[in-house]
């Protein structure tokens, strides 16, 4: 019998459209990835064949213990550090086959991937517009185009009326939207949220969510959310466990969120 995730493999590869992996419907795709660290004797596998799926507009949880691998996938993820083998699409493109087949992996980190964290990290000195417009501004986009783009987004986000505002001004919860409009900015097929919920309560948490879900589906992004948070964990459709460098997936709760 095919071992999971030599199934997962395959759905993976049959969700892509091609046989030997080839995205032809966007979203994250991760074949056969691996990460070593280190050489010889002192070699330490990080992450051993990870296969992984994520469609458009699906947000996905990924779980497990410290060092399992989570970080150091979010990061080859992200294009931070260098896998050392296996294949990555993310979107239509693939990133990476066995190398990089992408040269300038901050443009891809700008323009293709977006990122949210478990604080805002948002700029103190730039009011609410700016800190979303300035992205697509370092991307080439027009002063006039790149605020247009902010406010939609903070509009899409209901935080609209804080477009003038510093971060210092905002609630936390105001923050954290406000990051996410940031993480849209530049249309990025892929988010990659790393805890976004740890800092808050329930209700915030499951609003995150919430705008997470409502997000992925507007604007066709497919998003993985690290987290150890129990009380955003029944709202996934799909979880991916990872444990000692290898993920294995299994159906969520998929608790309605509305």
């Amino acid at each position: 019998m095919p071992s999971q995730a030599t199934n997962t493999q395959a759905n993976a590869r049959t969700a892509s459209g091609h046989a030997d992996g080839r995205a032809t419907s966007g979203g994250i795709h991760i074949e056969g990835l691996r990460k070593v660290y280190g050489k010889g004797d002192s070699a330490v596998e990080a992450l051993k064949n990870v296969n992984m799926t994520v469609a458009p507009g699906e947000v996905v949880g990924l779980v497990g213990p410290s060092g399992s691998g989570k970080s150091t996938l979010l990061k080859c993820l992200g294009a931070i550090i260098e896998p050392t083998r296996g294949r990555m699409t993310l979107g239509d493109q693939v990133i990476y086959e066995d190398g990089w087949t992408v040269k300038d992996l901050r443009a891809l980190r700008r323009d293709r991937i977006g990122f949210i964290f478990q604080a805002p990290y948002l700029i103190p000195f730039l009011d609410v517009t700016d800190n979303v417009a300035l992205l697509p501004m370092l991307a080439g986009q027009s002063n006039p185009v790149a605020r247009a783009r902010a406010l939609e987004l903070l509009t899409a986000l209901d935080v609209q009326h804080r477009a003038r505002a510093e971060p210092s001004q905002l609630s936390g919860g105001e923050q954290q939207r406000v990051s996410i409009a940031r993480a849209l900015a530049n249309r990025p097929p892929v988010i990659l949220a790393d805890e976004p919920t740890a800092p808050l309560d329930s209700e915030r948490a499951l609003g995150v969510m919430r705008i997470l879900n409502q997000m992925a589906r507007q604007f066709q992004a497919a998003i993985i959310v690290v987290t150890h948070d129990e009380k955003i964990i029944p709202t996934f459709q799909r979880i991916y466990h990872i444990r000692d460098g290898q993920t294995v997936e299994e159906a969520g709760e998929g608790r309605a969120l509305d």
